[in-house]
């Protein structure tokens, strides 16, 4: 095995340890530095010997690619993130991608449904045909009043709302636990989908710890497999359209986002809203500053004496 290839492991192993680093994120940067390696190989170096000269020309070959700027800015941050570990650790004396400027990303703004739509979007989900409309009024009433991603969702187990509880235990991002609140009519949607709950156990299914189960899964243990975020997408899309919704703008993510900056609308304080989202970083939450803020002055604009005057 070269250098290369086992400081790789040894990155990989320390994100996973160190910075608890989820297994989505670790498949990303494994996936990320592979390519790396071999645009470098091709060169006839690897990541262990490569100098600045053959790290610019990987950082500008992405750029190329027709990548999405996203994608390549991932894959540059690995790669920088891999040379100051490796920097760090003593196995090299310099930092090949130092002297390489990252380009500017610009960060669009988050999709937002208004309060309006929001409560439109929830009622044709309940109208929906007889148990299915139940369970995805619930898993939609659960997100917004929660601010749950959807793989929080979906991965929720069945004993998180024993006992009808005001919050629930949500393991996030990186295995970090927070308290997520539930209003009266996340829990009331609740308790109308869990008598048919167990309708959507796969076929042969003896039971499920899931609280969102799929009929079409089933795991190798015999007990019915859970929901997908796919399938999940698919019955949105049908709720958005009928309840007069462009489904472009609607998805399980949207839903967070409406959490969020209905909050601040609100008047929410940036840092409840960040430990309700279970942001680390407080810069990730004030993107939706500039969401209500434009909202906010729309509202200004429409309904203010003195702007209609101008």
């Amino acid at each position: 095995m070269s250098a290369g290839f086992a400081w790789v492991e040894a990155f990989l192993e320390m994100m996973a340890v160190e910075r608890a680093a989820a297994r989505n994120t670790l498949t990303a940067y494994g996936k990320d530095l592979a390519d790396a390696q071999a645009f470098l190989s091709a060169k006839g170096t690897d990541l262990a010997a490569a100098g600045a000269e053959q790290v610019e020309a990987y950082f500008a070959e992405l750029g190329v690619r027709g990548l999405s700027p996203s994608t390549a800015a991932r894959r540059r941050a690995a790669v920088r993130q891999f040379y100051r570990f490796v920097l760090n650790e003593g196995w090299r004396q310099d930092d090949p991608s130092r002297r390489v400027d990252a380009p500017k990303k610009g960060r669009p703004l988050p999709k937002v449904l208004s309060r309006a739509e929001m409560e439109r979007l929830i009622a044709a989900a309940g109208a929906r045909d007889g148990r299915a409309g139940l369970r995805l009024a619930c898993l939609v009433e659960l997100i917004y009043a929660s601010g749950l991603r959807i793989s929080e969702a979906l991965a929720l187990p069945l004993s998180a709302v024993a006992r009808d509880p005001a919050y629930l235990i949500v393991k996030g991002k990186g295995g970090k636990e927070r308290l997520a609140p539930l209003n009266e009519a996340a829990r009331a949607a609740v308790k109308a989908y869990l008598p048919m709950r167990a309708a959507f156990f796969s076929k042969g299914a003896a039971d499920s710890s899931w609280l969102f189960p799929s009929r079409s899964r089933k795991g190798e243990d015999g007990v019915a497999g859970r929901l997908t975020r796919r399938r999940v997408s698919q019955m949105l899309d049908q709720a958005a359209i009928d309840a007069g919704i462009d489904p472009a703008k609607v998805s399980p993510h949207v839903l967070r986002h409406a959490f969020a900056t209905h909050l601040l609308e609100g008047g929410a304080d940036l840092r409840v809203v960040q430990k309700l989202l279970g942001h680390s970083d407080i810069a990730t939450t004030q993107i939706y500053t500039h969401v209500a803020g434009e909202r906010l002055r729309e509202v200004v604009e429409k309904a203010h004496p003195l702007a209609r005057k101008g």
